[in-house]
Protein backbone atom coordinates (compact mmCIF):
# COMPACT_ATOMS: atom_id res chain seq x y z
CA UNK A 1 0.00 0.00 0.00
CA UNK A 2 1.04 3.62 -0.46
CA UNK A 3 0.85 5.21 3.00
CA UNK A 4 1.41 8.95 2.99
CA UNK A 5 0.07 9.94 6.42
CA UNK A 6 0.36 8.42 9.88
CA UNK A 7 -1.11 9.77 13.13
CA UNK A 8 0.07 7.70 16.05
CA UNK A 9 -2.89 8.47 18.29
CA UNK A 10 -6.54 9.29 17.73
CA UNK A 11 -9.30 9.28 20.32
CA UNK A 12 -12.01 10.40 17.89
CA UNK A 13 -11.76 8.45 14.65
CA UNK A 14 -12.55 4.95 15.93
CA UNK A 15 -15.66 5.09 18.16
CA UNK A 16 -14.99 3.58 21.55
CA UNK A 17 -11.35 2.75 20.89
CA UNK A 18 -7.90 4.26 21.28
CA UNK A 19 -6.29 3.96 17.87
CA UNK A 20 -3.79 5.20 15.37
CA UNK A 21 -4.71 6.24 11.83
CA UNK A 22 -3.00 5.85 8.48
CA UNK A 23 -3.82 7.73 5.28
CA UNK A 24 -3.32 5.99 1.95
CA UNK A 25 -2.44 8.02 -1.11
CA UNK A 26 -4.67 7.92 -4.17
CA UNK A 27 -8.40 8.33 -4.75
CA UNK A 28 -10.80 7.60 -7.59
CA UNK A 29 -12.81 10.75 -6.80
CA UNK A 30 -11.81 14.41 -6.99
CA UNK A 31 -14.07 16.00 -4.39
CA UNK A 32 -13.38 19.73 -4.20
CA UNK A 33 -14.12 19.81 -0.46
CA UNK A 34 -11.65 17.02 0.42
CA UNK A 35 -9.67 17.77 3.57
CA UNK A 36 -6.88 15.49 2.35
CA UNK A 37 -6.54 16.78 -1.21
CA UNK A 38 -2.78 16.21 -1.20
CA UNK A 39 -3.57 12.48 -1.11
CA UNK A 40 -5.86 12.44 -4.15
CA UNK A 41 -3.21 11.87 -6.81
CA UNK A 42 -1.69 8.42 -6.88
CA UNK A 43 2.01 8.52 -7.75
CA UNK A 44 4.25 5.56 -8.47
CA UNK A 45 6.81 6.61 -5.91
CA UNK A 46 6.66 5.00 -2.45
CA UNK A 47 4.68 6.61 0.35
CA UNK A 48 6.23 8.44 3.27
CA UNK A 49 5.67 5.41 5.49
CA UNK A 50 6.09 1.73 4.71
CA UNK A 51 3.77 -1.03 5.90
CA UNK A 52 6.70 -2.27 7.96
CA UNK A 53 6.92 1.13 9.70
CA UNK A 54 3.28 0.89 10.74
CA UNK A 55 3.42 -2.75 11.79
CA UNK A 56 6.56 -2.13 13.85
CA UNK A 57 4.82 0.77 15.58
CA UNK A 58 1.75 -1.37 16.32
CA UNK A 59 3.94 -4.09 17.76
CA UNK A 60 5.40 -1.54 20.19
CA UNK A 61 1.94 -0.31 21.23
CA UNK A 62 0.09 -3.57 21.84
CA UNK A 63 -0.74 -2.66 25.42
CA UNK A 64 -1.69 0.96 24.65
CA UNK A 65 -3.63 0.95 21.39
CA UNK A 66 -6.78 -1.02 20.59
CA UNK A 67 -7.10 -0.46 16.87
CA UNK A 68 -6.10 1.18 13.63
CA UNK A 69 -8.09 3.38 11.25
CA UNK A 70 -7.31 2.99 7.54
CA UNK A 71 -8.32 6.15 5.71
CA UNK A 72 -7.23 8.07 2.65
CA UNK A 73 -7.50 8.87 -0.14
CA UNK A 74 -9.52 5.75 -0.83
CA UNK A 75 -8.04 2.64 0.82
CA UNK A 76 -9.99 0.10 -1.25
CA UNK A 77 -8.05 0.97 -4.42
CA UNK A 78 -4.79 -0.01 -2.71
CA UNK A 79 -3.04 -3.21 -3.69
CA UNK A 80 -2.28 -5.33 -0.65
CA UNK A 81 -4.98 -3.83 1.56
CA UNK A 82 -6.39 -7.22 2.56
CA UNK A 83 -2.96 -8.69 3.24
CA UNK A 84 -2.02 -5.70 5.39
CA UNK A 85 -5.21 -5.99 7.42
CA UNK A 86 -4.62 -9.71 7.96
CA UNK A 87 -1.25 -8.87 9.51
CA UNK A 88 -2.83 -6.20 11.73
CA UNK A 89 -5.60 -8.54 12.89
CA UNK A 90 -3.09 -11.28 13.72
CA UNK A 91 -1.47 -8.78 16.10
CA UNK A 92 -4.78 -8.47 17.94
CA UNK A 93 -5.86 -5.02 16.79
CA UNK A 94 -9.32 -3.95 15.67
CA UNK A 95 -9.62 -2.31 12.25
CA UNK A 96 -11.81 0.56 11.08
CA UNK A 97 -12.08 1.31 7.38
CA UNK A 98 -13.00 4.71 5.91
CA UNK A 99 -14.34 4.35 2.35
CA UNK A 100 -16.33 6.10 -0.34
CA UNK A 101 -18.13 2.83 -1.14
CA UNK A 102 -16.95 2.63 -4.74
CA UNK A 103 -15.55 -0.90 -4.39
CA UNK A 104 -18.31 -3.12 -2.97
CA UNK A 105 -16.47 -6.34 -3.87
CA UNK A 106 -13.50 -5.34 -1.72
CA UNK A 107 -15.80 -4.21 1.08
CA UNK A 108 -17.81 -7.45 1.03
CA UNK A 109 -14.68 -9.61 0.96
CA UNK A 110 -13.21 -7.85 4.00
CA UNK A 111 -16.50 -8.17 5.91
CA UNK A 112 -17.03 -11.82 4.96
CA UNK A 113 -13.53 -12.66 6.20
CA UNK A 114 -14.08 -10.82 9.50
CA UNK A 115 -11.21 -8.45 8.76
CA UNK A 116 -12.87 -5.16 9.67
CA UNK A 117 -14.65 -4.20 12.86
CA UNK A 118 -16.11 -0.84 11.84
CA UNK A 119 -16.81 0.88 8.52
CA UNK A 120 -17.41 4.58 7.92
CA UNK A 121 -18.83 5.12 4.44
CA UNK A 122 -19.14 8.56 2.91
CA UNK A 123 -22.30 9.27 0.97
CA UNK A 124 -21.44 12.34 -1.04
CA UNK A 125 -24.95 13.50 -1.93
CA UNK A 126 -28.28 12.19 -3.14
CA UNK A 127 -27.94 10.16 -6.32
CA UNK A 128 -29.13 12.92 -8.64
CA UNK A 129 -26.36 15.22 -7.44
CA UNK A 130 -23.51 12.84 -6.64
CA UNK A 131 -21.13 13.94 -9.37
CA UNK A 132 -21.50 17.59 -8.42
CA UNK A 133 -19.48 16.67 -5.34
CA UNK A 134 -17.10 14.02 -6.72
CA UNK A 135 -16.24 16.01 -9.86
CA UNK A 136 -15.96 12.77 -11.82
CA UNK A 137 -18.13 9.95 -13.11
CA UNK A 138 -19.52 7.67 -10.40
CA UNK A 139 -21.08 4.26 -10.97
CA UNK A 140 -24.02 4.69 -8.61
CA UNK A 141 -24.77 0.97 -8.71
CA UNK A 142 -21.57 0.37 -6.75
CA UNK A 143 -22.59 2.96 -4.15
CA UNK A 144 -26.02 1.35 -3.78
CA UNK A 145 -24.40 -2.08 -3.49
CA UNK A 146 -22.02 -0.91 -0.75
CA UNK A 147 -24.92 0.67 1.14
CA UNK A 148 -26.85 -2.60 0.96
CA UNK A 149 -23.82 -4.63 2.09
CA UNK A 150 -23.51 -2.51 5.22
CA UNK A 151 -27.25 -2.43 5.93
CA UNK A 152 -27.33 -6.23 5.83
CA UNK A 153 -24.04 -6.72 7.68
CA UNK A 154 -23.46 -7.48 11.35
CA UNK A 155 -20.31 -5.34 11.20
CA UNK A 156 -20.59 -1.99 12.96
CA UNK A 157 -20.83 0.89 10.55
CA UNK A 158 -21.85 4.46 10.00
CA UNK A 159 -22.84 6.47 6.97
CA UNK A 160 -21.80 10.11 6.82
CA UNK A 161 -22.16 13.14 4.60
CA UNK A 162 -20.13 16.31 4.71
CA UNK A 163 -22.59 19.08 3.93
CA UNK A 164 -21.65 22.22 2.00
CA UNK A 165 -23.90 25.13 1.15
CA UNK A 166 -22.94 24.98 -2.52
CA UNK A 167 -23.95 21.31 -2.83
CA UNK A 168 -26.49 20.40 -0.15
CA UNK A 169 -29.85 21.46 1.19
CA UNK A 170 -32.59 19.85 3.26
CA UNK A 171 -34.07 17.99 0.28
CA UNK A 172 -30.69 16.43 -0.58
CA UNK A 173 -30.28 15.17 2.98
CA UNK A 174 -33.82 13.77 3.09
CA UNK A 175 -33.20 11.96 -0.19
CA UNK A 176 -30.08 10.36 1.28
CA UNK A 177 -31.98 9.31 4.40
CA UNK A 178 -34.59 7.62 2.21
CA UNK A 179 -31.81 5.52 0.63
CA UNK A 180 -30.53 4.32 4.01
CA UNK A 181 -33.78 4.00 5.98
CA UNK A 182 -32.65 1.04 8.07
CA UNK A 183 -29.22 2.43 8.94
CA UNK A 184 -27.86 2.34 12.49
CA UNK A 185 -26.09 5.69 12.33
CA UNK A 186 -26.04 8.52 9.83
CA UNK A 187 -23.80 11.47 10.59
CA UNK A 188 -24.27 14.80 8.88
CA UNK A 189 -21.07 16.73 9.39
CA UNK A 190 -20.51 20.39 8.60
CA UNK A 191 -17.83 21.41 6.10
CA UNK A 192 -14.88 23.28 7.50
CA UNK A 193 -12.38 25.14 5.38
CA UNK A 194 -8.73 24.17 5.78
CA UNK A 195 -5.48 24.80 3.96
CA UNK A 196 -5.67 21.41 2.17
CA UNK A 197 -9.11 21.97 0.63
CA UNK A 198 -8.99 22.33 -3.16
CA UNK A 199 -11.81 24.86 -3.53
CA UNK A 200 -11.32 27.64 -0.99
CA UNK A 201 -14.65 29.23 -2.00
CA UNK A 202 -16.81 26.51 -0.44
CA UNK A 203 -18.76 27.32 2.72
CA UNK A 204 -20.24 25.41 5.62
CA UNK A 205 -23.45 26.06 7.53
CA UNK A 206 -23.92 28.34 10.52
CA UNK A 207 -24.93 26.94 13.91
CA UNK A 208 -28.44 28.34 13.47
CA UNK A 209 -28.72 26.68 10.07
CA UNK A 210 -27.55 23.35 11.49
CA UNK A 211 -30.09 23.57 14.30
CA UNK A 212 -32.79 24.33 11.75
CA UNK A 213 -31.79 21.30 9.67
CA UNK A 214 -31.81 19.12 12.75
CA UNK A 215 -35.31 20.18 13.75
CA UNK A 216 -36.67 19.57 10.25
CA UNK A 217 -35.00 16.17 9.86
CA UNK A 218 -36.22 15.03 13.30
CA UNK A 219 -34.76 11.53 13.10
CA UNK A 220 -33.05 9.88 16.09
CA UNK A 221 -30.71 7.91 13.82
CA UNK A 222 -29.45 11.08 12.14
CA UNK A 223 -26.82 12.95 14.12
CA UNK A 224 -25.67 16.37 13.04
CA UNK A 225 -22.11 16.96 14.15
CA UNK A 226 -20.95 20.40 15.34
CA UNK A 227 -24.19 21.13 17.18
Amino acid sequence: MIIDGFDRLTLLDFPGHIACIIFTRGCNYSCSYCQNSSLINNCKKPGRYSEEDVLKFLESRKKKLEGIVISGGEPTIQKGLKEFIIKVKKMGFKVKLDTNGSNPKVLKDLINNNLIDYVAMDIKNDFDNYEKVTKCHVNLKTIKESIDILLESKTNYEFRTTIIKEFHDLDNIKNIINKIKKCKKYYVQNFRLSSDVVDKNLTGFTLDELNNLNSKINNKNVIIRDL
